[in-house]
């Protein structure tokens, strides 16, 4: 059992190693070059975790006496409170699309093609429906974000700088393709996009810790 505690000097973030949600944090931590330990809890059902998250999940951030939940509201913690290398850029149509991308991934796609939703697709209604069910729901978000992107992208979701939509869309297409194998013939954006992750090294070394 882990334990847990605030007022620690040292910023602390209750992790996964798999969860796409905690990898955004990681990354937005790495990003913005602060230091903190990350306290992988394996399994997840620590039930001290209430005492830092009352739903029970990862990620959860304590950074002094401050404890916040939620991957959303950790980014934006993070961005108010340490503002080196910005989430958001300063154009606000870029600011926007970074907003809606981070909803898509988080509300429309991230949810459904989670663990415990696909297993429990599973077991109501049968185990060789849990990747079709993963893989509907991302291709659905997915045909959205290549609309919402086809006028910004260029080598990061809306420019040449890396952005809240990068840190949303780079575990999940991860996920897409190394978990449930979406064909992603018909996403070149996202694919293009992914590349880019692939080959930048803050992205390659939170995607490949486990």
């Amino acid at each position: 059992m882990v334990e847990f505690s605030v007022s620690s000097s040292t910023m602390k973030l209750y992790s996964h190693p798999m969860s796409s949600c905690a990898r955004r944090v990681r990354l937005a931590l790495n990003l913005k070059g602060l230091e903190y330990e990350c306290i992988n809890l394996t399994p997840l059902e620590d039930p001290e975790l209430s005492k830092i998250n009352p739903m029970g999940y990862v990620p959860a951030l304590v950074d002094g006496t401050t404890v916040v939940s939620d991957t959303y509201a950790i980014l934006l913690y993070l961005e108010e409170k340490y503002p080196q290398h910005a989430l958001l850029p300063q154009d606000l149509m870029k600011k926007s699309i970074n907003y809606q991308v981070a909803s898509i991934v988080s509300s429309s796609i991230q949810p459904l093609q989670n663990t415990n939703i696909v297993n429990y697709i599973g077991e109501i209604v049968g185990p060789d429906e849990k990747i079709p069910w993963a893989q509907f729901h991302i291709r659905k978000g997915f045909v959205a974000l290549e609309k919402l992107l086809v006028n910004y992208a260029a080598s990061y979701a809306t420019g040449d700088e890396i952005y809240l939509a990068d840190i949303y869309l780079a575990p999940q297409i991860y996920n897409a393709i190394y978990v449930y194998n979406l064909d992603m013939s018909e996403f070149p954006i996202l694919l293009k996009l992914n590349k880019t992750y692939e080959e930048t090294p803050s992205f390659q070394q939170i995607m490949v810790e486990t």
